[in-house]
């Protein structure tokens, strides 16, 4: 059994714009992401040789498929066509749930990074973040993380020049 461990880092937006509804049910946006030092922990241990489990240091967090974090690692393994031997995820919350920072997406990036990297870094990080696209919107930004344009969806990204060190306060 190997324990990977990955910081899952919050974003904030500094620009959202709604552009209008999509085909597929979502908005086209585009916004200036920025990413964060509020952070969930993930650890995950690869060849459990059990079923895959979540556990979630806050209740209420799904710990089943529905949960972001265990999506990313199915697309992942899906996609690399891996066999982990059994998985378990943990994550320590500290984003605050449904609060717009991005914390099921974070934390779902944090699973295709740190399982990528178990792998041997088989996948760019653009390459990660298009996978991260198929698990939710703003996964492919939590992928990538800084300061970026993102556009329709959440799929389209453009690096921008990060930010000068400065405070937010998030309330």
């Amino acid at each position: 059994m190997t324990t990977l461990y990955e910081g899952a880092f919050a974003k904030i937006n500094l620009t959202l714009d709604v552009l209008g509804k999509r085909a597929d049910g979502y908005h086209d946006l585009q916004s200036v992401m920025q990413t964060i030092s509020i952070r969930d922990d993930v650890e995950i241990d690869v060849g459990t040789g059990k079923p895959w489990r979540l556990l979630c240091s806050v209740e209420g967090i799904p710990t089943d498929e529905k949960n972001l974090a265990w999506k990313a690692a199915k697309v992942y393994c899906d996609a690399m066509d891996k066999d982990p031997e059994g998985l378990e995820i943990r994550i320590v919350k500290r984003i605050p749930a449904g609060a717009g920072l991005g914390g099921g997406s974070a934390d779902a990036a944090a699973v295709l990074r740190a399982l990528n990297r178990h792998y041997g870094d088989p996948l760019s990080v653009l390459a990660l973040a298009e996978l991260g696209a198929q698990v939710g919107s703003d996964v492919p930004f939590c992928v990538v993380g800084g300061t970026a344009m993102v556009e329709g969806r959440g799929e389209r990204l453009r690096k921008l020049p990060d930010m000068p060190d400065c405070l937010f306060v998030v309330c």
